[in-house]
């Protein structure tokens, strides 16, 4: 089984975001940019068929800059292949629409059995780039999974549904899949495996297109949230708490 799985670069959340005054919006400039979670999931999920199956693992990215080491790690956790696609504007974040252009044109001649793709990233949350995706290539899209079996030549999606119902779809390969989770959390590879990696793999490069703004929603303006209040610290034994806390409910009407 052969596999393909999109890892999409998003600002890192644990870094303070700043906006452009003259542009308002996300300052890039010097952004931290970090793997997509799902797609981290994503990525766990093709290394457990793998180790089932057998087969090939490969892991595609835009080239957004400092992508590199992300995707020797990705060769140290057990991925075969890792491809980068070079072109204008990655930079500055392209939209999913232009995102799913661009691995269409990359993937499909790659005789991939499966696409595994996080179901959406934490730039955008709009959750298209899948259905996009097998839609340009004219194959299959299962979303929202928490886990895909491999069953006599065909792959059985776990669905998850709003309310905790789930629901196992057929699908006949080649699918693209969007991985809400992976079975088990990414695992975590050493450095010494990540240096390894750096020596002797070997990253491939792919010429794309320059991004397009298609389905690219219109930005007006950005800013911070306002900060609230704060929170009130009441001091004292648990006697004390307790008491202040239910004069403060009877003071708000709750109780």
């Amino acid at each position: 089984m052969n596999i393909a799985v999109p890892i999409k670069f998003v600002p890192d959340l644990v870094e303070e975001m700043e906006i452009d005054s003259s542009t308002g919006k996300l300052d890039r400039t010097f952004m931290r940019l970090v793997p997509n979670e799902l797609d981290e999931h994503a990525l766990e999920q093709a290394l457990i068929l793998k180790e089932r199956h057998g087969g090939t693992v490969a892991v595609i990215t835009l080239d957004t800059g400092d992508v590199d080491e992300a995707l020797f790690t990705a060769v140290a956790k057990g991925a075969d292949r890792a491809i980068k696609i070079a072109g204008e504007g990655y930079a500055e974040g392209v939209t999913s629409h232009a995102y799913a252009d661009l691995l269409a044109e990359a993937l499909k001649n790659g005789s991939y059995d499966l696409i595994l793709a996080g179901t959406q990233a934490v730039d955008d949350l709009d959750g298209s780039v899948g259905a996009l995706l097998a839609a340009k290539l004219g194959i299959p899209y299962v979303g929202y999974t928490v886990k895909v079996v491999a069953e006599g030549g065909k792959v059985v999606a776990t669905k998850e549904y709003p309310g905790g119902l789930l629901a196992e779809i057929e699908v006949n390969p080649p699918a693209v899949i969007g991985i809400q989770a992976a079975e088990k959390p990414p695992r975590y590879v050493v450095t010494s495996l990540v240096m390894d990696a750096m020596k002797k793999a070997k990253i491939d490069e792919a010429e794309g297109a320059a991004a397009g703004l298609e389905g690219a929603a219109e930005i007006t303006g950005m800013r911070p949230p306002e900060a609230g209040k704060g929170a009130e610290m009441i001091d004292g034994d648990a006697n004390a708490v307790a008491e202040k806390l239910v004069g403060i409910l009877k003071e708000k009407g709750i109780l």
